[in-house]
Formats: structure tokens, C-alpha cells, sequence
């Protein structure tokens, strides 16, 4: 009886399990299913995202073209507005233009007649510049010329600057050591500049003296500015007294330790600033006759 109970039991115990396994896979097959579904929405909704930006991204470029064209609009119709102001001044000018009195064309005429007179004069100066700088280069060459045989390059600088040629002339070669004594090297540089500014009687000969900034003081000169004057009177003395320059045509002039042309802080700095300087120059009374208009040929 106890054998038949248990066998009874352990029937109902298996088809009862049975049952739950059904059950399951039922269960399982319906939540494959679904999940199946729910793949297939969230694809469909991905592409809907997709089409949704990309209708957002057109939105923003078609936007982007209205506002470019309503700036365009906007700019045309202040192009136009600018331009039918200046229609509207050009009008106004010519109705000025056309109420000129015969008195404001005298006017006119009188004042085209002086920009002529002006502008003639303008003419005869480019000329008389052009003439000069002519002169002057012709000058400098026929110095360099004539001075280039037996004088070291450094010692002699000739250039033109403007209205006026410039020689520059250095302080071992004119002077003795720490004086304004000339040397016999330097009568032979003089007696040469002499005999071209002969043949130049419409110049005049400036003379400046310069010196570095190595403080002086002696007997007969006091400091550089002594020094400066005192080297160029010695060279405008030797023109005069031994070349025969016209002393009318001279002049001395002192410019001590200043408008340097090297810093001073070297031993060759102070050897090119001390130096002399004898500038080639139209007389004043010629410069002046060139400006005035009381001489301008008509």
C-alpha cells in the first residue's frame, strides 16, 4: 500500500513539472517575440530621428540663405538711396554752375591767369634746379678728378647734397698733431681745390671746422670751439694768401665737438669727426635774384 502511495506521488510530482516547462517556454517565446518587436520600433525611430535632424539642418541653411538675401535687399537699398543723393547734389551743382554771374567768370579767368603765372615760375625753378644739380655733379667729378692722384680715399670725401658740393677734408692730413698748423700735404690739396674754384667765380667757399669731444685747453685755445675756428681760418688764410682766392668768396666757420659723424666712443669715431669741411655754394645775392618773381622772364 506504502509502495503504491509513493508511486502515486512521485506521477503527480512529474506531471506537475511538466506542466511548469510549458508553461515557460510559452512565456519565453512571447518575450522573444516582443523583444523582436521592440528592435524593430527602436530602428524605425532611430530613422525617424535621422530625417528629423536632417529637416532641422535644411530649416537652418534655408534660414541662413533668407537672412544673407535681406541683407542683400537692405545693402541695394542703401546703394540706391546713396545714389539718387548724388543724382539729387549732382542737379544742385549744375543749377549753381548755371546761375554764375558774369562777375565769377571774371574771377575764374583772373585766377586761371595767376595759377599760370605760378605755375611758369614753377617751371623756371624745376629748371634752375635741374641746371644746378647739373652744375654740381659736373663739379664733383672734375674734384674727384683732380684730387684722386696721390691722396688716400679716406682722407678726401667729395659728395653733392641738394644745392651744394661738399669736400671733406681729414684732420691728419691738414693739420699737425693737436694744432691748426697746416701741413705741406695739405697745400697740395688746397692748391688743387683752389684752382677748380677758380674757374667757378659764381661760388662761394665755406669753411667748417670740427673737432672730436678729447677736451683742449692751451695757451693760445681755450677748448674745441677755439680749436674748430681757428682750423678753418687757417685754411680759409691759405686760400686767400697763398691761391689767391678772392676773400669776398670766403667763409670760416667754427662747429667744435658737435654734428658728429662717428660716435666719439671709438679711436676710429674720433679720427672721422675730426675733420674739415669746405662746401661749394651758390653766391647769396644769385640765390636770391632765382626767387624773385620781378625777374621771372615772361
Amino acid at each position: 500500500m506504502q509502495k503504491l502511495l509513493f508511486l502515486g506521488l512521485m506521477s503527480l510530482i512529474t506531471l506537475s513539472s511538466c506542466v511548469s516547462k510549458k508553461q515557460f517556454e510559452s512565456v519565453q517565446a512571447k518575450l522573444d517575440a516582443q523583444q523582436e518587436e521592440i528592435s524593430k520600433r527602436d530602428l524605425e525611430l532611430n530613422r525617424y530621428a535621422e530625417r528629423l535632424a536632417e529637416c532641422e539642418r535644411r530649416e537652418t541653411a534655408l534660414q541662413g540663405q533668407v537672412n544673407n538675401a535681406e541683407t542683400q535687399v537692405r545693402i541695394r537699398e542703401e546703394q540706391i538711396t546713396d545714389l539718387k543723393q548724388q543724382r539729387d547734389n549732382s542737379v544742385q551743382q549744375v543749377g549753381d554752375l548755371t546761375v554764375l554771374s558774369q562777375g565769377a567768370n571774371q574771377n575764374i579767368g583772373n585766377t586761371l591767369k595767376q595759377l599760370e603765372g605760378k605755375d611758369r615760375y614753377i617751371r623756371l625753378l624745376q629748371n634752375a634746379k635741374s641746371k644746378a644739380d647739373s652744375i654740381n655733379l659736373a663739379l664733383a667729378i672734375n674734384l674727384k678728378n683732380v684730387l684722386k692722384d696721390g691722396i688716400e680715399d679716406d682722407d678726401v670725401n667729395i659728395r653733392v647734397d641738394k644745392t651744394v658740393v661738399y669736400i671733406n677734408l681729414s684732420d691728419k692730413m691738414l693739420y699737425k698733431s693737436g694744432s691748426y698748423e697746416i701741413t705741406d700735404r695739405a697745400g697740395e690739396v688746397l692748391q688743387k681745390i683752389a684752382t677748380i674754384a677758380k674757374s667757378r667765380p659764381n661760388l662761394e667757399l665755406m669753411v667748417e671746422g670740427y673737432t672730436d669731444n678729447d677736451p683742449i685747453n692751451s695757451a693760445c685755445v681755450k677748448d674745441n670751439w677755439d680749436l674748430s675756428v681757428l682750423r678753418s681760418t687757417a685754411v680759409v688764410k691759405a686760400l686767400q694768401q697763398n691761391y689767391n682766392i678772392d676773400p669776398n668768396r670766403l667763409i670760416a666757420a667754427g662747429r667744435g665737438q658737435y654734428n658728429t659723424l662717428a660716435s666719439n666712443d671709438t679711436p676710429q669715431g674720433k679720427a672721422t669727426n675730426r675733420r674739415t669741411r669746405i662746401i661749394l655754394l651758390p653766391k647769396l645775392n644769385e640765390f636770391y635774384d632765382l626767387l624773385d618773381p620781378a625777374k621771372v622772364p615772361e
